[in-house]
C-alpha cells in the first residue's frame, strides 16, 4: 500500500521553502496557538431550501478565506433533510471556483459507499483543477441509515466496514504508486493520475486512529459527536504513529461544535436548535434545523432534556471571549494540532456572525 499523499508536498521534516506550503500542517495566526478551520454540512433550516443552504456555505467559504481560516471541509451525509452536502466532490468543486487560496476538502467521503477508483478520480480531478488546495478526508461509517446505505452500496446483505482497510489500500494505490504485479488491478490506472491530494483518516473511535497512526497519515477526530472518545483516540493515534513519506510526526485535528454570539444567552439560544436536531436524528426522525423559537417551546421529556443537556455540555458556545477560553482549554487537554469548528445553525446571518466573531477574537489576519 502506498502512503504517498501528494506530489507537491513539502518535505516530511517540514523544512520546505516558504513558497512551498505544507499541504497538511496549517499555520497559527493571531492569538490562536493552532490553525483554525471550519467543517460545514450546508445545514438546511426549517424555513430555507437546500439551494439557500449551499449558497450560505459558498458565502461562508469566501468569508473564511478573507478572515484567515486555514481550511473548510464538507461532509457526506445521505437521507437527512437538514443537510445539503450529500455530494462532497460536487460541493468542493463549486467552493474552489468561488475562492482562490482556502484549502477545501471532505470531512469526509464515506469510502464504503463508493468504489475506491471513483473517489481517486474525483479527487484527482479536483486536485488537477485546483492544485495544492484539496484535502481528501476518508471515513468508514455509512453517513446515513441502513436502508439508504444499502441503496448506495447496491446490496441487500449485511453492512460491514470490515473491508475498509482493503478499500483504503486500493484508494491509496490508485492515487499513488500502483498495485503489486500480482494484483488484479495492476493494469488499472485512475485518471487524472499523479494528482493525489493529502489523505486524512476520520474517526469517532479508536479504529481509525490506530490505522492513521500505523500508516503515518493525518487524523481528524469527531469530538463534536463523540467527545468521550476524544482523548483515548488521540492518545492511541500518537502511540500507533509510524513516520511515513507523508508525516514525520503525528498531526491531528478535532471537530468542535462551536457557536459564538454577542452574549452567552444569545449563543445558547442559537445552540439549542442544533441540540434538538441531534435529538431527532438519534430518534430516527431527522429533519431540517429547527428555529430557536421551536427549540425554546419544544416540550422536552425528562429523558430528552437529559440528552440535550449532555450534548450541550460537549459543545462550545457563548461570547467570543468565552468561546476562545473553552477552545484553548480543549486544545490543551487533547493536544490537538488544529481546531475545526462546526456550527449547523438555523440561519445565515447568525452563522456568518458567529464565525466572524471568532475570527476577530482570535485576531485572524483578515479581521485584525
Amino acid at each position: 500500500m502506498s502512503t504517498s499523499a501528494n506530489s507537491d508536498r513539502a518535505p516530511a521534516n517540514g523544512s520546505g521553502a516558504p513558497d512551498e506550503p505544507d499541504p497538511i500542517r496549517g499555520r497559527a495566526h493571531g492569538r490562536s496557538a493552532v490553525p483554525l478551520s471550519i467543517l460545514d454540512l450546508a445545514p438546511v433550516g426549517a424555513a430555507t431550501t437546500p439551494g439557500d443552504a449551499l449558497a450560505t456555505t459558498t458565502e461562508l467559504a469566501k468569508s473564511a478565506e478573507n478572515w484567515g481560516f486555514h481550511r473548510l471541509w464538507v461532509a457526506e451525509h445521505h437521507g437527512m433533510p437538514g443537510i445539503a452536502s450529500s455530494s462532497p466532490s460536487v460541493v468542493i468543486a463549486h467552493l474552489a471556483s468561488a475562492t482562490s487560496t482556502l484549502r477545501l476538502g471532505s470531512g469526509g467521503v464515506m469510502l464504503p459507499n463508493h468504489a475506491p477508483l471513483v473517489v481517486a478520480e474525483q479527487f484527482g480531478t479536483l486536485q488537477a483543477l485546483h492544485p495544492g488546495r484539496i484535502d481528501l478526508g476518508i471515513g468508514r461509517a455509512p453517513g446515513t441509515d441502513q436502508g439508504t446505505a444499502r441503496a448506495l452500496r447496491r446490496t441487500s446483505g449485511p453492512l460491514s466496514a470490515d473491508d475498509f482497510p482493503q478499500q483504503l489500500g486500493e484508494l491509496m494505490a490508485f492515487m499513488g504508486d500502483g498495485f503489486p504485479a500480482d494484483h488484479p488491478y495492476v493494469e488499472v490506472q485512475s485518471v487524472p493520475h499523479g494528482q493525489a491530494p493529502p489523505v486524512w483518516l476520520l474517526g469517532s473511535s479508536g479504529f481509525s486512529a490506530q490505522v492513521a497512526g500505523a500508516l503515518g497519515l493525518p487524523f481528524a477526530f469527531a469530538h463534536h459527536f463523540s467527545a468521550r472518545n476524544t482523548i483515548p483516540a488521540m492518545e492511541l493515534y500518537r502511540e500507533s504513529f509510524q513516520p511515513s513519506a507523508v508525516l514525520d510526526e503525528p498531526y491531528a485535528l478535532i471537530g468542535v461544535q462551536t457557536i459564538a454570539a454577542d452574549t452567552d444567552e444569545e449563543a445558547l439560544d442559537l445552540t439549542r436548535p442544533i441540540a434538538l436536531n441531534m435529538l431527532r436524528l438519534r430518534r430516527g426522525s431527522p429533519g431540517p434545523i429547527p428555529s430557536p423559537e421551536e427549540a425554546r417551546e419544544y416540550p422536552y421529556s425528562e429523558v430528552e432534556q437529559s440528552f440535550v443537556d449532555s450534548w450541550l455540555a460537549d459543545a462550545v458556545y457563548g461570547s467570543p471571549q468565552r468561546v476562545r477560553t473553552e477552545l484553548e482549554e480543549l486544545r490543551e487537554r487533547t493536544g490537538a494540532n488544529e481546531l475545526m469548528l462546526t456550527a449547523n445553525m438555523y440561519d445565515r446571518e447568525s452563522k456568518l456572525h458567529s464565525y466572524e466573531l471568532i475570527a476577530r477574537e482570535y485576531g485572524l489576519p483578515g479581521v485584525a
